[in-house]
């Protein structure tokens, strides 16, 4: 639902958080219009494929820049949560108000997380891969387990990592046994329980349980930020650095592969291990340091739900529509196709971004 924020609301918000949320919600928008796949297409067997083949999912076991995404979103979103119940508590809000709002955040998550790929050629369509309903899940989670000491939390997830690990190492079920393997494991066995087929990219609906660990992280960083403690980015890097050591060494020493597709517990690890790194490198130079030129990113980063809704439902259409438009006004160039391709990407980022430009001058931020 949209929301009016003061300018007063606006001064007081943590200028890095909205930074990173911004900064992932950009690379989601140019992703959505189709750039980062034309310019990796155009460099393949060139020196430019593996820097671009960056943006695009491992296929397996591994790790690539684009697997760290989804994580970055759901970690911010714990910090979020964080801070938003923290000013509803300042505002004389109840604890059963505010747990009706979680509830109701997390039942629009869903909501709009299932419609956004309920609709294709063949018929409707329920399915629970998306990070709008997987969001949905590890919110409540997180909010349910937010006042527990810290070290409790965190032996909470560890607890959700090794029951994951658990189920996917020891699963029993014909076909469904096989391990870490891709559409014979445990997570596959569920999806079919749930919506009777598995996804053909290999993601399973019980991530929302080890990739809780990310929002439940993001929500302790928001409890540190929000302390009296000293040295705070020397907290966050030391928690960085240790869960990197953590995650990579299951994988290299085979005892648990990195695989973003199944969440397992090395890749919830180090992927949260990259995105405490991410987080303090912007907290040291956006609220630290106050280099506050980000305005571009928080255009689109605070109303990050409405952007992600946009492109989503209507980024099909405007896509095909911008590149026949610019197709055909620049077929009386000299400029080749690949080109043409790139001005049409630019063209839809650049009206995606205005249209939220739009709202961030009107003071209206999508808030559900």
């Amino acid at each position: 639902m949209p929301t009016q924020l003061s300018s007063e609301d606006l001064n007081k918000r943590l200028l890095s958080l909205d930074f990173m949320r911004g900064f992932i919600m950009v690379l989601l928008t140019i992703e959505s219009t189709g750039l980062f796949n034309v310019l990796y297409l155009n460099s393949k067997g060139g020196f430019l494929e593996s820097f671009f083949i960056q943006f695009k999912h491992h296929p397996w076991n591994g790790l690539r820049f684009w697997d760290l995404i989804q994580p970055g979103f759901m970690f911010i979103a714990g910090t979020a949560m964080v801070f938003s119940v923290n000013k509803l508590k300042e505002k004389g809000v109840s604890q059963l108000t505010i747990t009706k709002k979680i509830f109701k955040r997390s039942g629009w998550l869903f909501f709009w997380g299932v419609l956004l790929y309920a609709v294709h050629e063949t018929g409707l369509s329920f399915e629970l891969w998306d990070v709008l309903t997987q969001l949905s899940v590890t919110l409540l989670v997180t909010y349910f387990i937010v006042q527990w000491p810290t070290k409790y939390q965190i032996m909470f997830s560890v607890l959700l990592l090794i029951i994951t690990d658990l189920l996917f190492r020891f699963s029993s079920i014909p076909s469904f046994d096989q391990g870490f393997t891709n559409h014979h494991n445990f997570g596959n066995y569920i999806d079919t329980l749930l919506m009777h087929k598995t996804s053909r990219g290999g993601w399973v609906a019980i991530n929302c349980i080890p990739t809780s660990v990310h929002t439940i992280a993001g929500a302790l960083l928001g409890k540190l930020l929000l302390s009296n403690a000293n040295n705070k980015i020397k907290t966050i890097l030391i928690w960085a650095i240790s869960v990197l050591l953590v995650g990579y060494a299951l994988d290299l020493l085979q005892i648990n592969p990195i695989i973003k597709r199944i969440a397992t517990s090395s890749f919830t690890l180090v992927s949260l291990g990259w995105c405490l790194l991410a987080f303090a490198a912007c907290y040291y130079f956006v609220d630290i340091k106050q280099h506050k030129s980000v305005f571009f990113f928080d255009v689109i980063g605070l109303n990050s739900i409405f952007i992600y809704l946009f492109f989503e439902l209507l980024g099909g259409w405007l896509n095909h529509y911008i590149s026949l438009l610019v197709g055909g006004l620049l077929s009386y160039t000299t400029l080749i196709l690949p080109a043409i391709s790139i001005i049409s990407c630019l063209v839809v980022f650049a009206i995606e971004w205005g249209i939220c430009y739009f709202l961030y001058q009107k003071k209206i931020f999508f808030r559900l």
